[in-house]
């Protein structure tokens, strides 16, 4: 898709790691369907790390999560926190299929491009990544269009029922989830007074297994790093990648999360 004419001219400055100022008011870099906040590592054409916000969060607050941003950063990796657009009044995102609103998909495509032709962005290597709401989007984007990003990496955030039926592949996926959420739980939950229901992760991970056409619903591997308790699956497709990580919190982006998921993203073939 082109990018259409940016509606402000964006300065970045110099630093170790410096947020990129497009507007001297708001610090967000305005494109013609949204905007964004990106904050660049002292690297000639760094990877990106997109990482979508929760239900009534703000790209301001993502990049306040310093436990988060800071070894992103410091391991060479652009952060962008895109933000959400309008949805009963709050922020967030139109992943379920069937709402009205703005293509996401077509949005997020659009920022990354914006911020290649800004700051030198590789869009070879760009993970998307978010928390709950933003997990959610992560997964339908990842279910529909899986070659649009190179990795996805979602937290606390799966399916809602009716789950997909299939889901394009294949995927190199990486999700986090707290053994305690009780705002998407692992089974997951009603909202809305019956209107909606979140899914059940792990039924997520089989809709994941069937579209990298692994060979075997067992995990091919555990292991254990930190906090977390890691499963993986290999004999699957060419190009796939499938890990999952339990943490014995609730609902938050742990600590360690970033280094984790860049240890599993650099391990894989062509990253």
């Amino acid at each position: 898709m082109a990018v259409k004419p940016f509606l402000v001219a964006c300065i970045a400055l110099s630093a170790h790691s410096a947020n990129a100022a497009c507007d001297a008011e708001k610090g967000m870099c305005e494109t013609a369907n949204g905007g964004y906040q990106i904050e660049l590592p002292d690297a000639e054409s760094p990877p990106l790390l997109v990482f979508l916000h929760g239900y009534g969060g703000t790209g301001t607050g993502t990049m306040k999560n310093r436990g988060m941003v800071e070894p992103l950063l410091e391991r060479g990796y652009a952060v962008m926190a895109p933000e959400g657009a309008m949805r009963n009044g709050r922020q967030s995102w139109n992943f379920f299929p069937g709402w009205e609103g703005r293509d996401e998909t077509a949005f997020l495509t659009e920022v990354v491009q914006d911020a290649a032709d800004r700051f030198g962005i590789d869009t070879t290597r760009v993970l998307l990544g978010g928390f709950s709401a933003g997990g959610f989007m992560v997964n339908y984007l990842a279910c529909h269009a899986p070659g649009t990003f190179s990795a996805y990496v979602p937290v606390s955030g799966g399916f809602w029922r009716p789950h997909p039926e299939e889901c394009n592949g294949p995927v190199r996926l990486f999700h986090t989830h707290g053994w305690t959420d009780n705002v998407v739980p692992l089974e997951g939950r009603i909202l809305g007074g019956g209107r909606f229901h979140q899914g059940d992760i792990f039924v997520g991970l089989e809709i994941w297994r069937e579209a990298n056409e692994c060979a075997d619903t067992k995990p091919s591997g555990f292991g254990t790093t930190d906090q977390f308790m890691l499963r993986k699956w290999n004999g699957c497709a060419d190009g796939a990648a499938l890990e999952f990580a339990l943490f014995p919190g609730g609902h938050n982006v742990p600590q360690g999360w970033a280094d984790m998921v860049l240890d599993w993203y650099e391990g894989l073939p062509g990253s």
